[in-house]
C-alpha cells in the first residue's frame, strides 16, 4: 500500500470534543446564531481554524436549498465598465453575506451556454448575466427562470418579451446627446462607428445617432456608418476606408471609447487636426479618455451605480415569496451624461 498523510477532514464533533461543548451549539456558532454568546463564538471559530475545519457549503446548501452564492457571467473581465461593475457587485453581495461566481464568456455564445449549465449545477441562488454581442436565443437561461431563481440582466440584454429583470443604461439617450454634441460644435458630416445590430446596446445608440442627425435635417452618408465587432484594428480599418476619399467626415461618434482612441491615433498620423479638422466622441468614460492628448469626450455610463442597483434589485427578489418566475416586470434604466473634453472643443 502506498504510503502518504491520512486523508483526514475535521467536523463539528471534532470542534465540540476539543471545546467540551455540544456539537448543537458549534454549529450554530459556526452560522452566526444570536443565541450563541460572542465568547462561545469567538472560541469556536479560533479552534475551527486550529484544527483546519471547512465547511461544507454544498451539504449546507442541499439542507437549506440555498448556498448564499450568485453567479455572474460577462463578456470579459478586461472591459473598463464590466470590471467597475464586478468590484461593486462584489463588494456589495459580500455586505450581504453573499459570495460571487464570476465567470467570463469571452463574447462566445457556445462558452455562454456552458457558463449557464455550469452555474445551474452550482446551484447558485440567482444569476446576473451580460450576455454576448451574438446571443439572440436566449433559452440557455430558461432552467433559471423555470425553476424560480432570480435572474438579472443588464447592459448587454434580451431584446423583447423575457420573464427577468433588465437593469441598462440610457443608451439612446447617450447616442442622441453625443450626436447632439457633435452637431453643436459645427459637424455636419458625421460617421458612425458602431457594433452589431444583434446587441440591445447598438440598435439602441443607432437609433439614438439617427434621430439626432434627423432633427437637425443632416444626411447620414452609408459609406460612413459601421456596424462591426469595437476593436482596435477594426476602428483603424474603418478610418482608413472613410479618409481614402475626397469628402471626409467632420466629425466621428465611436461607441465605445477603444473605438475613438484608435481615431484620435489615426489622425496624428494623417496629420488631422483634432478637433479642428475632426471632432470625436467616445462612449463609456474610460479612464483612458482623460489622460490621451487631446481628451475625449465620452458618455458615463455610470458603472459603480449600476453594480449598486444590480445587488439592491437582487435583495428584493431573493426576500420576495412568490411561485414561478420572479422579475422585475419594467426594466431598470441607469441613465448617462456626456462628458466634453478637447476632442470636440471644449474641456469642462
Amino acid at each position: 500500500m502506498a504510503g502518504g498523510k491520512k486523508n483526514y477532514q475535521n467536523t463539528i464533533l471534532d470542534i465540540a470534543e476539543a471545546l467540551k461543548l455540544s456539537p448543537a451549539t458549534i454549529s450554530r456558532a459556526l452560522n452566526n446564531h444570536p443565541y450563541v454568546k460572542e465568547q462561545t463564538r469567538t472560541d469556536v471559530m479560533e479552534m475551527a481554524t486550529k484544527l483546519g475545519y471547512r465547511r461544507n457549503h454544498m451539504a449546507s446548501g442541499l439542507r437549506s436549498n440555498k448556498t448564499r452564492t450568485i453567479g455572474l457571467i460577462i463578456p470579459r473581465v478586461s472591459m473598463f465598465f464590466h470590471a467597475e461593475v464586478i468590484t461593486t457587485i462584489q463588494n456589495d453581495l459580500h455586505k450581504h453575506g453573499y459570495n460571487l461566481i464570476i465567470c467570463q464568456s469571452n463574447d462566445s455564445v457556445n462558452m455562454e451556454q456552458e457558463l449557464t449549465e455550469t452555474l445551474y449545477a452550482s446551484r447558485v441562488d440567482a444569476l446576473i448575466a451580460a450576455c454576448t454581442l451574438q446571443t439572440v436565443d436566449f433559452s440557455h437561461f430558461d432552467k433559471f427562470v423555470d425553476h424560480g431563481t432570480p435572474v438579472i440582466f443588464y447592459d448587454r440584454v434580451p431584446v423583447g418579451d423575457y420573464k427577468a429583470t433588465f437593469i441598462k443604461g440610457s443608451d439612446f439617450q447617450g447616442a442622441y446627446l453625443a450626436t447632439n454634441h457633435l452637431i453643436a460644435a459645427g459637424c455636419k458630416r458625421i460617421a458612425h462607428v458602431s457594433g452589431p445590430l444583434t446587441s440591445n446596446l447598438y440598435q439602441d445608440r443607432a437609433a439614438g445617432f439617427l434621430k439626432a442627425m434627423e432633427e437637425h435635417h443632416l444626411s447620414v452618408n452609408p459609406e460612413w456608418v459601421f456596424h462591426q465587432e469595437l476593436t482596435h484594428e477594426n476602428a483603424r480599418i474603418a478610418m482608413q476606408e472613410m479618409f481614402e476619399k475626397d469628402i471626409v467626415p467632420d466629425g466621428i461618434f465611436a461607441d465605445n471609447d477603444t473605438t475613438a482612441i484608435a481615431a484620435i491615433e489615426f489622425a496624428k498620423e494623417k496629420g488631422i487636426g483634432v478637433p479642428d479638422a475632426l471632432k470625436i466622441t467616445g462612449y463609456s468614460n474610460d479612464p483612458r479618455t482623460a489622460i490621451i492628448t487631446p481628451s475625449i469626450t465620452s458618455i458615463e455610463q455610470f458603472p459603480n451605480l449600476v453594480g449598486t442597483r444590480i445587488v439592491e434589485v437582487l435583495m428584493e427578489l431573493l426576500t420576495e415569496e412568490a411561485e414561478g418566475p420572479v422579475y422585475k416586470t419594467e426594466p431598470v434604466i441607469i441613465p448617462v451624461e456626456l462628458i466634453s473634453r478637447m476632442s470636440t472643443g471644449v474641456n469642462k
